[in-house]
């Protein structure tokens, strides 16, 4: 890292960790303003690039073979689930996602057909962000990375393990680019597709697009940690500002 930007990254972990700064009437958003610079750069550059193609993917693409591109994907990203299981004392969860792993990997043809869930053996998601919320870490800072959208500071080292628990980031270094790549954006087509329906609502129904998906990525988050009981808070229960819970989309 160069030495000039290291200021800049210190005073934002510094705004993002000062009590001041983290809360409920700010929606844990101290740097709102750069994140909302980000959010529309952001949706400008999916709205000409990676949405066109996704829309022409569904269009082209059979809902089966779509659904085992989904599968198949799940399936190999699904060791940090398993990972998580254990580093939050998951024990159970942990072989049951081990064996639905291994279920899908070989009866499932590489996890192109999810036969785990029809064995019962359901999927579950778990990353590193969430294991630190069970560990006691609060809720920190949200941010919108640059091409990457919401987060929060909490759930950034989640980008640690899901890359090293990722085969297709390890395949990388030992298969051809002509290979890896087509899978690698393959990938993000299937994210974006799956989105479809949910980012066409978001612009046809949210009056700030912004507070809209900060509060929606927040619940969410705070229903995968609670296994979807999230508690009610008093904010929760009198309404915030913006129409929304104020805590807890994507993963």
């Amino acid at each position: 890292m160069k030495k000039r930007t290291m200021p800049i990254v210190m005073l934002l972990l510094l705004l993002a960790l000062l009590p001041g700064c983290a809360t409920p009437q700010n929606h844990y958003d101290p740097i709102e303003p750069a994140n909302r610079v980000t959010f529309k750069v952001n949706n400008n550059i999916d709205r000409y690039t990676l949405k066109p193609i996704a829309e022409g993917y569904v269009d082209v693409v059979p809902n089966p073979m779509r659904a085992a591109v989904s599968n198949f994907f799940d399936n190999a990203l699904y060791i940090n689930t398993i990972l998580n299981d254990f580093l939050q004392g998951k024990g159970g969860q942990g072989f049951s996602d081990i064996a639905r792993f291994l279920v899908n990997s070989s009866l499932g043809v590489g996890g192109l057909v999810d036969v785990a869930s029809q064995m019962g053996l359901d999927r579950h998601y778990e990353d590193f962000g969430l294991t630190l919320g069970t560990w006691g870490v609060g809720k920190t800072a949200y941010t919108v990375y640059p091409l990457m959208g919401p987060n929060s500071l909490r759930n950034t080292p989640n980008f640690i393990t899901s890359a090293a628990t990722n085969p297709i980031f390890w395949a990388g270094f030992v298969l051809a680019p002509y290979i890896t790549i087509p899978v690698a954006a393959l990938k993000y087509i299937d994210e974006r597709a799956r989105l479809l329906n949910a980012s066409n609502m978001l612009e046809q129904l949210a009056l700030d697009p912004y507070v809209f998906t900060r509060s929606a990525w927040r619940q969410h988050r705070e229903f995968l940690l609670y296994n979807g009981h999230p508690p009610v808070s008093p904010v929760d229960s009198v309404g915030p500002d913006d129409g929304w819970q104020d805590d807890g989309f994507g993963k």
